[in-house]
């Protein structure tokens, strides 16, 4: 059985970029034992850029 963790990053509204370290995101949950397995990010809002992302992890449940 697994778990999942889902993490959801704004994008700055004029830059579009993460207003946090993705990289980051994904190195600690992986030092935690969870595994990156799909990326989000919804079609372009007004400005031609996505408003958000999420980052979905999964770690198996040990019993």
């Amino acid at each position: 059985m697994y778990e999942y963790d889902i993490v959801q990053i704004e994008m700055s509204g004029w830059k579009g970029k993460p207003k946090q370290d993705h990289h980051e995101i994904v190195h600690a949950h992986a030092r935690e034992g969870w595994r990156l397995v799909h990326l989000f990010a919804p079609p372009a809002a007004g400005y031609g850029t996505a408003t958000f992302m999420e980052l979905y992890f999964e770690r198996e449940i040990k019993k």
